[in-house]
């Protein structure tokens, strides 16, 4: 007699991530209970499981969902607003204006669900946040079916959210206990960078974090100008300010990373800390080149993100894969430094290990979470397939996503949002867009 299992999915290829490079062809994925329960040839799916939903993908690849483990989803809203402009530029004169203007719960409630329902489009099934009223966004995810990690913001200066440093974590506390319960969602203290936060409060986030056993996220040698300033204002580089405030550890998830020395990577290897890779923002803003071929020869964990829609100016994970990868060869000088099976595995695993989120999602193995994408290899563009894998990284568009779960649950279907509404969210962005440029 068959076992009885909620569904069953039938692809051309799974691409499970672990062990990296591995293509199973004709394979099938079971699903019990919004968990993976089984990976195994179709025909035997067919003899061993009976079940209700039989799901059959002829020319897809299945594979894990992708990790963004840097972004701000709200400022989707905020996105062309002020381009080709150096960061501090785009900051000072531009961004932080526009914030200190129109940032509320309204906005972030707004921009974090264009922003999800963007990223469940192209495949996206986790995001790792950073942004003013993360309950707002932490809503917004856990409305859609979607995993998050929502950052405990901490800044110098005042904003809508909260006035100081000790108001930042104030809140960020409150935000922590009212979602330790929901298994989407996930938070970490996201100081917003050594330049705008002060020693005392990162000494708070470090006992903080320490006692939750929560990640700490920070963006961190985004460009020379902030090295210049920490020299300045401090009397050494940031990488080496928070290895003495003993913030460098695995709980870190250090942003951007374009400016390193050799012992700095050393450094950074040995405290066992992660760089969330963000090239398409770090090229557009002029910030740097991270060394990816160095972090990873060192056993650095290097994830992918897009950072938020206004530097990017999407928040499209098959492109940072393809960037990331073309971006790691040039780079280097070799055209084996970040292989598409590593790139894939920087945009899903390397992202889960990031956020310490690897023992739920980031691969397809049995007991994993059921966060799956499945991508149609079936076009023009895309044939024909020799290698599955250096499709998806370097042939492959998010419009060609087809379909996507999130512990189980299908959040797209046939290229259509199953738990947002697309006119809606259309309608909220040109009403922002209207408001925003009338000043």
């Amino acid at each position: 007699m068959p076992d009885s299992i909620d569904s069953l999915i039938h692809a051309q290829w799974i691409i499970p991530v672990v062990p990296e490079g591995l293509v199973l062809e004709d394979h099938c994925l079971a699903i019990q209970g919004g968990r993976i329960h089984d990976i195994l040839p179709s025909d035997q799916g067919r003899r061993k499981y009976r079940t209700g939903q039989n799901l059959e993908l002829p020319g897809q690849a299945l594979m894990p969902g992708l990790i963004n483990a840097h972004t701000h989803a709200a400022m989707s809203l905020l996105r062309g607003l002020a381009d080709d402009l150096p960061l501090m530029t785009w900051l000072n004169e531009h961004i932080w204006p526009a914030e200190g203007r129109w940032v509320n719960e309204e906005f972030v409630h707004d921009g974090s669900r264009l922003a999800i329902a963007e990223m469940l489009l192209g495949g996206i099934t986790c995001f790792n946040d950073m942004y003013f009223f993360p309950d707002v966004t932490a809503r917004a995810a856990d409305a859609a079916g979607m995993r998050a990690m929502v950052g405990l913001i901490v800044i110098d200066f005042p904003s809508a959210w909260a006035t100081d440093a000790d108001a930042y974590l104030h809140k960020g506390l409150e935000v922590h206990d009212q979602f330790r319960d929901r298994p989407l969602i996930h938070t970490a203290f996201a100081p917003h960078a050594p330049y705008s936060v002060a020693d005392r409060a990162l000494d708070r986030v470090r006992m903080y974090a320490d006692e939750l056993e929560i990640p700490i996220h920070i963006h961190l040698h985004e460009t020379q100008d902030e090295i210049l300033q920490g020299l300045r204002d401090h009397g050494k580089r940031p990488l080496q300010r928070l290895q003495d405030l003993d913030l460098l550890s695995p709980a870190l998830q250090a942003v951007h990373m374009t400016h390193l020395e050799p012992p700095e990577i050393e450094l950074f290897a040995l405290s066992g800390a992660h760089v969330v890779h963000c090239p398409e923002s770090n090229l557009k803003l002029a910030s740097g080149f991270c060394p990816v071929k160095a972090l990873l020869q060192a056993g650095i964990n290097v994830a992918l993100g897009t950072d938020g829609a206004a530097s990017n100016n999407d928040l499209d994970m098959f492109s940072e894969m393809r960037i990331a990868a073309l971006l790691a060869k040039g780079v280097a000088g070799d055209a084996s430094a970040v292989p598409a099976a590593r790139a894939l595995s920087m945009a899903t695993l390397h992202g889960a290990r990031a956020l310490g989120l690897a023992d739920e999602t980031g691969s397809l193995e049995a007991g994993k979470s059921a966060d799956l994408v499945a991508v149609n290899l079936h076009n023009l563009h895309s044939q024909p397939v020799y290698h599955p894998i250096s499709q998806l990284v370097y042939a492959c568009g998010r419009e060609q996503v087809s379909h996507v779960w999130v512990a189980g649950r299908q959040l797209v279907n046939q290229g259509q949002l199953t738990t947002l509404d697309r006119t809606e969210l259309l309608q909220q962005a040109q009403s922002w867009r209207n408001r925003i440029a009338a000043g």
